[in-house]
This record gives structure tokens, C-alpha cells and sequence, in this order.
């Protein structure tokens, strides 16, 4: 299978019909900064999808992305960092815990993005355990690999396999086609 249509649905701040409506949901995870837009862009094969801020935290409602008429993307607000300080990032820390547990809501798949080179943060260290803790399938992809070289993107993927506890990581760029299919292949199972 292969994604053929991806159109924006709309966004949501709170409990919304759309978070039952039915259709499976495929959930994108990240601090802010780390490249879930483009990850998501390039796995619908758009540059335009999902809009790039040239500030981080521009994100600050859960967008649900229709993806081949069929389930949702849902690109969850980037953590650790937002233009309105310590409320704002509260806000979107409650907006997440309440997607994850209080809305009934059980994506299929949360892909929990991280950048290679910063590693394992605590806040994704918090979001791998309430995914545990919730019973969620997760994947964790390491992005942004294309900005270290293969010596140190091993070492920095050995590094977060132990700091996660974890040995099922992708390694991705989102300028790597074959390193998309690696994660559609887990997506559309």
C-alpha cells in the first residue's frame, strides 16, 4: 500500500466528534524542533502539507491529516518549547496527555520523532513511558541523520537504544526516499 491522498481535516484544542469517528489514527510525537513536519511531509510525498515554521512551536492545536480516504495523520503540538513560555508549553503538554489518555481515543501507532543528534530528552523519555503505560504501539525514528556522519549516527543510535530501553528505532532523514518506505511499511501494516 502507498499513500495516493493526504488532505488537511482541521484542527483541535479539545475534545473534538473527530477523535471517534471511527477511522484508525496514526499519531506524530516530538519536541518542537525536531522535523515532524517534514517527516510527515515526506511520507505523503508533499512539501506543503504540513506547514513548516521557520519558528519553532508554531504548532499549538492537534491537526488531523486525512491520509488515502482511509485513517488520519495526527500531528500533536511540538513539546519544550513555545512562544508563550511555561503556560503555553502546560497547555500543550495537557493538550497531549489528554489525547493519549482521556479522549478514548487509542491511535493505532504513535511515531515518537527525536533528533539523533540531541538524543533522548526527558520529556521523550515521559512520553515513552505513558505509552507504555497506555498500552500504545509506538515506534521511535531517530530524524535528521543526513547531519551526522555514519560513524557518529551509530554511535548516537546505540546511545538512545539504551537511554530508551529500546532496540526497535529507524534511523530517518527526510530526504532519504528508502528510509520513508522503512516506516510506511510499519504505518500501513
Amino acid at each position: 500500500m502507498e499513500i495516493k491522498s493526504a488532505k488537511f481535516v482541521r484542527g483541535i484544542v479539545n475534545m473534538d466528534p473527530i477523535l471517534k469517528d471511527g477511522l484508525p489514527q496514526v499519531a506524530f510525537i516530538g519536541r518542537s524542533n525536531v522535523g515532524k513536519s517534514s517527516v510527515i511531509n515526506s511520507l505523503v510525498g508533499s512539501k506543503t502539507l504540513v506547514k513548516i515554521g521557520k519558528v519553532p512551536g508554531k504548532t499549538t492545536e492537534i491537526n488531523y491529516f486525512l491520509i488515502n480516504n482511509k485513517f488520519y495523520f495526527v500531528d500533536l503540538p511540538g513539546y519544550g518549547y513555545a512562544q508563550g513560555g511555561k503556560v503555553q508549553i502546560e497547555k500543550i503538554r495537557n493538550m497531549i496527555v489528554l489525547y493519549l489518555r482521556e479522549t478514548g481515543t487509542k491511535p493505532t501507532l504513535v511515531i515518537l520523532i527525536i533528533d539523533i543528534k540531541a538524543g533522548l530528552m526527558e520529556f521523550d523519555k515521559n512520553s515513552l513511558a505513558v505509552l507504555r503505560e497506555e498500552g500504545i504501539n509506538y515506534l521511535v525514528v531517530a530524524n535528521k541523520s543526513d547531519k551526522l556522519n555514519q560513524k557518529e549516527a551509530s554511535e548516537q543510535l546505540k546511545k538512545i537504544r539504551r537511554d530508551a530501553n529500546e532496540d526497535d528505532i529507524v534511523l530517518y532523514s527526510s530526504t532519504e526516499k528508502p528510509r520513508s518506505k522503512l516506516i510506511l511499511d510499519k504505518i500501513l501494516l
